[in-house]
């Protein structure tokens, strides 16, 4: 059998432990491969100024999916190299269509200048600095790149499916918290679907990609890649769609199958 050519892995329960760190053994492991000529793309749901915290493990090539495909950074040069928006329009559309079905509804916006609240949605986590709070209309002054959408008396299932009805598929809707948070990208875009335009650029195509995950918006990219690992924590469904299971990332399940694979 031969060996990955391009390693692709998820860092919130995944390539990240639970305190927020990665650590050293998974730092040297994930060295190790890069030094085999086997890049390491972190793909994950968070957006760049969280990214940033593990940029350092990133290697030499210096290139991260952010924002659940819809954004690849340049670590090394510290620029865009691949933005794929939600078009403004549409985000407005969408936004208006859900909020009347489901009234509750509250929005937040992710782009390159940071993130806006509207004052109604209740963030779990401290936001930086200069957070902008607005309705969504002037939150949506550009195109954004993610939107969150959030309810406080609904379930996660439950809005789900209430929020994938109105939308018709006119968006892409995932999610990767605990809480009733939706993530919603523009049309097509995934984890999966940048990954197959980054590992293109490379000269690398989806057999020859090992891919961990823990969540569903890691579903598309599991199933994309040749060689696809749930965390052993990982959400039921992607337990069901994985053909592999890792250790929890606690455990660096991450870096330990790694070693494994490549002889490390």
């Amino acid at each position: 059998m031969s060996l990955p050519k391009l390693v692709a892995t998820d860092l919130d329960g995944t390539l990240v432990r639970s305190d927020g760190t990665v650590s050293d053994y998974t730092a040297d492991v994930l060295a190790k491969v890069e030094a085999l000529g086997v890049p390491v793309v972190f793909v994950t749901g968070r957006p760049l100024r969280w990214a940033e915290d593990v940029f350092e493990h990133v290697g030499q090539h210096g290139l991260a999916i952010i924002s659940n495909g819809a954004l690849v950074w340049d670590v090394a040069g510290s620029r865009v190299h691949l933005e794929r928006p939600i078009p403004t329009r549409l985000a407005l559309e969408v936004c208006r269509d859900l909020r009347a079905a489901v009234p509750g509804t509250a929005y937040a916006v992710e782009d390159l200048d940071g993130i806006g609240l509207e004052p109604a949605f209740v963030e779990r986590y401290p936001m930086p600095d200069g957070a902008r709070r607005a309705p969504v209309e002037d939150l949506l002054a550009r195109p954004p790149l993610k939107l969150l959408v959030r309810h406080e008396e609904l379930g996660p299932q439950d809005f789900w499916d209430r929020a994938e009805e109105v939308n018709a598929g006119r968006l892409t809707f995932t999610w990767s918290s605990s809480t009733t948070l939706l993530e919603v990208s523009g049309p097509g875009v995934t984890k999966a679907s940048t990954l197959e335009l980054l590992a293109r650029d490379l000269g690398v195509e989806a057999p020859d990609v090992i891919a961990f995950g823990d969540m569903p918006n890691d579903l598309p990219m599991l199933t994309w890649a040749g060689t696809a690992y749930a965390m052993a924590d990982a959400h039921p469904t992607v337990t069901a769609a994985a053909a592999h299971v890792a250790p929890g990332h606690d455990e660096d399940g991450v870096a330990r199958v790694l070693a494994g694979v490549f002889g490390l």
